[in-house]
């Protein structure tokens, strides 16, 4: 069996002259948590929405499990799950109702349904609750039941569009919990966020701006192609953080940035940075850091300009 569950050949997707998406390509590989990650406007929604059949290209290809979207979307439909960023189960109805309506669209039996719910229910933790309302679930709670519904079917490829946005940290990571095991189950995550400490969630992850990917790989493999030297943070030992902030800027030995009470320089000229460190020991100390998935989209962005 071929390993590509999705194949996405330099896809345009325009409305009038504005161009959302501009020739991107990319492929993902079955079992794969596969993270689209950018700002809101960077065209991650309208990419998704593309893949599920919802939207069509303007140009180029998309081929899921080997079948061109745009072409055959009925023939899929079994085989994807998608929630979408807006919440759109029905508040006045029970979590078991919305189960049996999200259900019978995919032409799923009622034995059928109840059995799913309930292995579901369980996955998820809302068994205690499945009989009450929608409406008076939490947000973080109404995220998961529409996990649930979305998978009712039990599909095998499974788009999340911004499924934590507005949530707790707490249900942030239950909801990146949810999402592992759904991995090891088998299951292909394609799943989009501007919540750049959640790509560190993902076997590999797209880097998007403006409708253009900036960069494809995993996690670990952009933080070292973008920071081969680790950034170096100043913890002080006494009061004089603005003062170093601003000879080290007028030395030019790299970018240097505020974080709290600290200083974090992305070191360019290492030999002036240890001379200049050497002569202030007494004022602060300095250590390697491990650059964060937010650090690799800046110096994307800005190799990009």
């Amino acid at each position: 069996m071929n390993n590509t569950i999705i194949q996405v050949k330099n896809l345009v997707i325009a409305f009038g002259d504005f161009k959302a998406v501009n020739d991107i390509s990319f492929e993902v590989s079955r079992g794969e948590i596969f993270g689209f990650l950018g700002a809101n406007g960077a065209g991650k929604t309208t990419t998704i929405r593309t893949l599920c059949g919802i939207l069509n290209p303007t140009s180029g290809q998309v081929l899921v499990n080997g079948t061109d979207v745009a072409a055959s979307t009925a023939v899929l439909k079994p085989h994807i799950g998608y929630m979408s960023q807006k919440f759109t189960l029905y508040p006045d109805l029970t979590i078991q109702e919305n189960m049996d309506i999200a259900g019978s669209l995919y032409e799923l039996s009622r034995q059928q349904i109840r059995k799913r719910s309930r292995e579901l229910f369980e996955f998820i933790g809302l068994s205690s609750i499945a009989k009450g309302p929608v409406r008076q679930l939490s947000g973080g709670t109404k995220q998961m039941l529409a996990l649930a519904a979305s998978i009712v079917h039990d599909p095998e490829l499974i788009f999340l569009d911004e499924p934590t946005a507005g949530t707790s940290p707490q249900t942030r990571k239950a909801f990146w919990d949810l999402i592992r095991q759904l991995s090891h189950q088998g299951k292909t995550v394609f799943v989009t966020t501007h919540y750049m400490d959640e790509a560190e969630y993902c076997h590999r992850i797209v880097l998007m701006e403006r409708g253009r990917i900036l960069a494809t790989d995993t996690p670990e493999n952009l933080k070292k192609k973008y920071f081969p030297q680790k950034p170096i943070e100043l913890t002080f030992t006494q009061e004089q953080q603005q003062t170093i902030f601003q000879e080290l800027r007028a030395l030019n030995v790299g970018e240097v940035s505020v974080f709290g009470s600290k200083l974090r320089i992305n070191v360019t000229d290492l030999d002036a940075f240890q001379s200049y460190c050497q002569k202030h020991s007494a004022v602060f100390t300095a250590s390697e850091v491990e650059p964060t998935l937010d650090d690799v989209f800046l110096k994307a962005i800005s190799g990009a300009k």
